[in-house]
């Protein structure tokens, strides 16, 4: 009796980001962490919107990026303060992302960044499968890994070289730049919905600040009210002349001479 042995197997199916949980149940761990985000997000869209034309690029914001499969689930997953991935739809089949699947999509982030409130050290961790810094840099290398703490002003950013961060040093300006973006990285004091703080902000190549949307609207309104009052101004010099003319014409009727 000949005996044979079937090898066929089913292929393992991994799950999807519909299937993954999109929150471990901790809080956010500030006031400022979603005012933070929004600004970067904010700021850095006309930018993203000349890259990509058609529109195929993501943000995530405090969402989870998933590289393994444990249990429970949300340990195989990292939850950068703000990330973004180029060349990925911003929707799946039509669903919003509840997060990001690396198993699913292959693309790693150009960019992720933490927003520290303790000491730092988790943000800094290298523990091999555990540390958030060994994550980041041996599994899901993101080319560039931002490390913003607010209570100290200042931010460390690593460029990631033949699989390993790199500390770069800031610039003239006291930025770090992100070639692929065509901007810069780095502090600015000021306020930012009602918070006066050292936000981390973004810059173009030549030093000049990215804007939020109501930076915009205000400098647009700022351009408007300026050139309103330069209109004012012209009209104010114009009635001047008129009522100039006018009284040259009357001295001159009264001298007895008709004005051509």
């Amino acid at each position: 009796m000949t005996s044979t042995t079937d090898f066929t197997t089913t292929p393992i199916s991994l799950p999807d980001h519909t299937q993954l949980p999109c929150e471990d149940g901790t809080f956010v761990k500030n006031f400022q962490e979603h005012p933070q985000s929004i600004l970067l997000t904010e700021s850095i869209k006309p930018i993203l919107q000349k890259i990509h034309p058609d529109g195929q690029y993501c943000i995530g914001q405090d969402s989870g990026i998933y590289w393994r499969i444990t249990e429970p689930l949300e340990r195989g997953a990292e939850a950068p303060d703000w990330f973004y991935v180029p060349n990925v739809p911003p929707s799946l089949n039509g669903q919003v992302r509840r997060s990001y699947v690396l198993w699913q999509e292959y693309i790693s982030p150009l960019i992720v960044l933490e927003f520290v409130s303790g000491n730092g050290e988790e943000e800094r961790d290298k523990t091999p499968w555990k540390g958030k810094f060994w994550i980041y840099e041996q599994v899901i290398h993101p080319a560039f890994y931002g490390i913003y703490e607010v209570n100290k002003a200042s931010v460390e950013v690593y460029h990631l070289l033949e699989n390993k961060y790199h500390l770069l040093p800031a610039n003239e300006r006291g930025h770090y730049p992100i070639p692929a973006l065509g901007v810069e990285l780095g502090i600015w004091q000021g306020e930012y919905q009602n918070l006066d703080l050292p936000w981390l902000r973004w810059w173009d190549l030549d030093g000049n600040l990215l804007l939020s949307g109501e930076e915009r609207a205000e400098q647009e309104y700022q351009r408007a009210e300026r050139e309103s009052q330069r209109a004012e101004r012209e009209s104010q010099r114009a009635e001047e002349e008129r009522l100039k003319n006018e009284r040259l014409i009357a001295k001159l009727r009264a001298l007895g001479v008709e004005p051509d």
